[in-house]
């Protein structure tokens, strides 16, 4: 932060902002200096930093685009816009809230700012997470929708940048915000753990750390705890079960090359025994991410289980700062060419980027580009369907017609009768898939039913009917009896007289 351009973008950027304050009551500028160190801390480039500095002056202040060009360069204020475009794309994203669909603009917008220089997101992220940081300024309905947001979007995509530190920072942070009781449950839970496991932890270490001096082995040994979200979604899994989860608790062990790795290994289970099925590969086979490590959970001799991870150096820090740390160890900066969009030395495990570069350079030079053949590797966990309007509604990959229905409107779903899919009738029991465009077919005779909960697969679908059907059964405990009427003698007699002269057949 002590060279004279980035001097130079602090002073721009608080001339720009001069007067404005924080929810906090912090001067605004603040905020994007604190974005910078973040961003240094990464390893990121200069540019990167000062962008950094000026990514809200041209949303927020009077300064423009054309300001910062002449001032710091082109490549600058390209990395600017892109953060830009981006803030554009989520305020036009659906409220996490009501469920209010994107529109197909704001997707390209989104995939014209990712697409143009991978940089910009890296910054985003480093905002989103200053942002959070400071969450407690914020009202309480404002610091839920971020929270929200969060998890749904940012800290996956971190994840998919492997960018696993950033990850379990904001999914923490934001779960404490979404479920704050589920959270200090977990916290405690895994405390409780980590204060019975200290002592085999403890002995753990000494004897590997042992073994592998004995043998030259230069490392670092660490503990490390399974983070909140994580241990929230992985309980999910198992049924609430927090006897099957074996790593709340880990040994982590850095060494200088891959042959050390797998050399550790062995010497860990020369000491300890293996349990079955619990030894992963990840450096032979990385994750889809590029996350690459060892791991093994062994059974010590006093019927500890520990949960062991063993990587090099550098897949440590990419597994901590993912797409950041390239350039650290490349020195370089992956845009080749920020005009063209292109990225030079990018690794196998994010050639996904790729598809976003090529949409966006087709869509900046006027071409058309078809939605429904490109792949949303974003949300790898999410599916994006149409209306027939051309809306985008995204569901989890899983999701039923009637899920698609009642995310449009709670009266569709309740009213709905049947589905077209690419134009084509269909069922309800029919898994939608990406790109596919859904008609819901409804009928104002229709009525929600308690058999279509086997037709459900998201909860706020499921929600939604089981409200319908309690404001239904309320309807008919509170509805009137019929009054039977009791006729007088003289009414009875009058009727039974017109009935007498009736003309017979």
């Amino acid at each position: 932060m002590d060279s004279p351009k980035v001097k130079q973008a602090i002073e721009f950027a608080t001339k720009a902002h001069e007067g404005q304050k924080r929810a906090s009551g912090e001067p605004f500028v603040t905020h994007p200096i604190a974005v910078a160190e973040i961003l240094l801390n990464w390893g990121m480039d200069e540019d990167t930093i000062i962008a950094a500095i000026l990514h809200d002056t041209v949303e927020d202040t009077e300064r423009c685009l054309q300001d910062i060009k002449t001032q710091f360069g082109e490549q600058v204020a390209f990395l600017v816009d892109g953060v830009t475009k981006i803030t554009h794309a989520r305020s036009g994203m659906r409220d996490i809230d009501t469920y209010l669909p994107a529109t197909k603009d704001n997707l390209l917008r989104l995939l014209i700012a990712l697409g143009s220089d991978i940089r910009v997101l890296i910054i985003k992220l480093a905002d989103r997470l200053h942002n959070l940081r400071t969450l407690d300024a914020l009202p309480p309905d404002r610091q839920k929708k971020i929270a929200k947001e969060t998890l749904e979007i940012f800290a996956p995509l971190a994840d998919r940048l492997n960018m696993g530190q950033v990850r379990v920072e904001m999914a923490d942070v934001a779960f404490s915000y979404v479920n704050p009781t589920r959270y200090k449950e977990l916290k405690k839970m895994i405390e409780d753990h980590s204060k019975n496991a200290h002592k085999s932890l403890l002995k753990a270490e000494r004897a590997v750390g042992q073994l592998l001096s004995n043998e030259k082995i230069k490392f670092t040994i660490s503990g490390r705890l399974k983070s909140i979200y994580s241990l929230h979604k992985k309980l999910a899994k198992y049924h609430q079960n927090i006897n099957e989860i074996y790593d709340l608790t880990a040994l982590r062990i850095i060494v200088n090359d891959i042959t050390d790795c797998y050399l550790t290994l062995g010497l860990i289970h020369s000491l300890y025994t293996p349990m079955g099925g619990r030894i992963k590969d990840y450096i032979a086979v990385p994750k889809q991410n590029g996350y690459q490590s060892l791991h093994t959970t062994v059974i010590t001799k006093d019927k500890s289980i520990i949960e062991f991870q063993i990587r090099t150096h550098e897949m440590h820090e990419y597994a901590e700062r993912g797409l950041a740390a390239s350039f650290y160890y490349n020195e370089q900066k992956l845009t080749e060419n920020y005009r063209t969009g292109k990225i030079q030395h990018l690794p196998t495990n994010l050639l996904w980027i790729t598809e976003l570069q090529d949409a966006a350079a087709k869509l900046r030079a006027g071409k058309k580009i078809d939605l429904n053949k490109l792949k949303i590797h974003l949300f790898s966990d999410k599916i994006f369907v149409y209306t027939p309007k051309g809306d985008i509604i995204d569901l989890p990959n899983g999701a039923l017609p009637l899920d698609f229905a009642y995310r449009l409107h709670s009266e569709i779903g309740g009213t709905a009768i049947g589905v077209k899919i690419n134009g084509k009738m269909s069922n309800l029991n029919k898994k939608l898939e990406q790109g596919d465009v859904v008609e819901i077919l409804t009928s104002k005779k229709q009525t929600p039913k308690s058999s279509w909960f086997d037709k459900l697969f998201t909860s706020h679908a499921r929600q939604k009917l089981r409200q319908q059907l309690g404001r239904a059964a309320a309807q008919i405990a509170h509805k009137p009896e019929p009054k039977t009427k009791i006729e007088t003698k003289a009414e009875t007699k009058a009727k039974s007289e017109a009935k007498k002269s009736r003309p017979k057949n």
